[in-house]
């Protein structure tokens, strides 16, 4: 296992006490980024009570997006009850956030339409809907903001947005006029699609999409084909869903003058990204720097000497624009070194040092215990700083 020692973060470089930035994300699963930040602080300073840090816990668009922006502007939590993914209602809840021009919504889709609501035996992304989603946005709108930041990470859903555009009025229409049915499989009855009735709140309203993949809407790297097997999908369902969201991207090209098929980040959230883009003329952004820029991430990693960062499994999608190296790369950019501490690494960071609960303590107690683990293995990596500083 590499440490600290191995950064050369020392005494020729850094004075006693060291500035450390906690910036983690979640360990899905186990621990929110809030819990994941807390316990690297406390073993952190079990190992070096001396040095100054700050916790600052990330999201990157998807589960915990909503709680990184409202403790970053002190932003007020309303609950709602909406529709879940499978139609069982949900309390959910969205921010509203100061801003320089008016009040920011935040609508964090997991909440309404995730698939943490659905057991794994209940699983149907051909049925899922983002209905709950469209409620959440139609109460956030009775707040009137300037503008929607919705959080695309975590769902249940394959429908393309659909639904949460019906819970906001626009009509879905079958070949008989009458409104389509709930999930991704019922876009293949789509013959027209009708904007008159969606909710005037949402006029002039600026909607934001915050992404944490870049995939398009269908194809081989689309939302069916990469994302409806973790939700339940069949390969029979993969490909019927696929095959219902070209029919719906042909409408929505058709009907409204939009193409969303091969826009990159429109397969996020089963396409919700997409249904966004489509029905409210949302921008789509990497969520991990809407986070960062509320956190004002940049000038706290200027004013620090480590930063580190981390979440529940290091792999090759951490590297397409995830919590963990967007951290990184700010403290790259800034000649700030990073250590990252993963539940389990399965590749490693650029300009970054690496250490896992897995690798470390063995799986079963990784999981068992991460909040344990995490503080423990904070705790040496700061005693392996204070030897390097000692030599």
């Amino acid at each position: 296992m590499k440490s600290v020692r191995d950064m050369g973060i020392g005494a020729g470089l850094y004075p006693r006490p060291v500035r450390v930035l906690i910036a983690p994300d979640k360990f899905r699963g186990t621990l929110s980024a809030g819990q994941a930040a807390l316990a690297i602080e406390i073993g952190w300073l079990r190992g070096r009570p001396e040095d100054r840090v700050v916790r600052v816990p990330m999201a990157d668009g998807g589960e915990g997006t909503l709680d990184a922006l409202l403790v970053a502007s002190n932003g007020r939590r309303i609950t709602t009850r909406v529709t879940g993914p499978l139609g069982d209602p949900v309390d959910a809840p969205f921010g509203v956030l100061p801003g320089p021009e008016g009040p920011v919504a935040v609508v964090e889709m997991s909440r309404a339409s995730g698939i943490a609501l659905v057991g794994a035996r209940r699983r149907d992304p051909t049925h899922a809907t983002t209905r709950g989603t469209g409620e959440l946005i139609h109460a956030a709108l009775a707040e009137r903001p300037v503008r929607v930041v919705v959080a695309v990470g975590g769902s249940a859903t394959t429908d393309g947005g659909a639904g949460m555009a019906q819970a906001l009025g626009a009509r879905l229409l079958g070949a008989r006029e009458r409104e389509i049915g709930p999930g991704g499989a019922a876009l293949l009855d789509l013959h027209r699609v009708d904007v008159s009735g969606l909710d005037p709140a949402a006029r002039g309203v600026r909607f934001l999409v915050a992404a944490d993949v870049d995939n398009p809407l269908v194809g081989p790297s689309g939302a069916a084909s990469v994302f409806a097997p973790q939700k339940g999908a069949s390969r029979e369902d993969v490909l019927l869903l696929d095959r219902a969201l070209a029919h719906y991207a042909a409408i929505l090209e058709r009907d409204l003058g939009v193409e969303v098929r091969d826009l990159p980040g429109a397969g996020a959230a089963g396409g919700l990204a997409a249904g966004l883009v489509a029905f409210l003329g949302a921008h789509l952004r990497p969520g991990v720097e809407i986070v960062m820029e509320a956190l004002r991430l940049p000038e706290r990693v200027l004013s620090s000497d480590l930063v580190i960062t981390g979440e529940g499994k290091l792999d090759a999608s951490s590297l397409g624009g995830k919590t963990v190296d967007g951290v990184a790369r700010v403290a790259r950019e800034a000649g700030v070194q990073t250590l990252v501490l993963a539940g389990r690494a399965d590749t490693k960071l650029e300009g970054a040092e690496v250490a896992s609960l897995v690798d470390r303590f063995g799986e079963r107690r990784a999981f068992a215990d991460a909040s344990g683990a995490l503080t423990e293995l904070a705790r040496e990596q700061a005693v392996a700083l204070t030897s390097s500083q000692s030599r």
